[in-house]
């Protein structure tokens, strides 16, 4: 599907494929370290093979990934996911991340919409998500589709939910 963005960029979203390996590590590469930390709570400098078969070889039903690609390069710019709750198959966790020249665009917030639509498909009502109380960025698109309310934490990390 391809989607047209605020600015008038175009990307393409679709699930996303065993064989986009290359592409979601393209990807990682053109993040900065905060966004990394951002997205994985801790450090990380590399995808390793075996990250690299859990992101991209879903089954699409309880773990569902989307990627976007800018429509004019092909490069690839964001993913959003979830992973159906084992305790409460109504209920999910999500997680985008965003190429760093292309924040703040509206991607992540296209991403999110087509995530929450895929879910719905499946059977999920509701998408939970642990962020660190510092990502502000993340926060203001939570915001932004409303809905999501902070449910806890610990320390740096907040733990929200919101219904689909």
């Amino acid at each position: 599907m391809e989607i047209e963005l605020p600015d008038g960029a175009r990307i393409r979203v679709r699930p996303i494929q065993p064989d986009d390996k290359p592409a979601l590590q393209s990807g990682f590469a053109r993040l900065s370290q905060d966004s990394v930390y951002q997205r994985f709570l801790s450090p990380v400098s590399e995808l390793r093979p075996m990250d690299l078969i859990y992101l991209t070889e879903v089954d699409h039903h309880d773990h569902e990934a989307l990627i976007a690609f800018d429509a004019a390069s092909a490069e690839p710019i964001g993913v959003a996911r979830y992973v159906r709750s084992t305790t409460d198959p109504s209920s999910a966790e999500f997680a985008i991340t965003v190429v760093d020249d292309w924040q703040h665009r509206g991607v992540g917030t296209a991403l999110v919409k087509e995530l929450s639509n895929r879910a719905r498909q499946e059977g999920v009502r509701r998408f939970t998500a642990s962020l660190l109380a510092e990502n502000h960025e993340m926060q203001g698109l939570l915001e932004k589709l409303g809905g999501f309310r902070l449910r806890g934490g610990v320390s740096s990390v907040i733990d929200v939910e919101g219904d689909l």
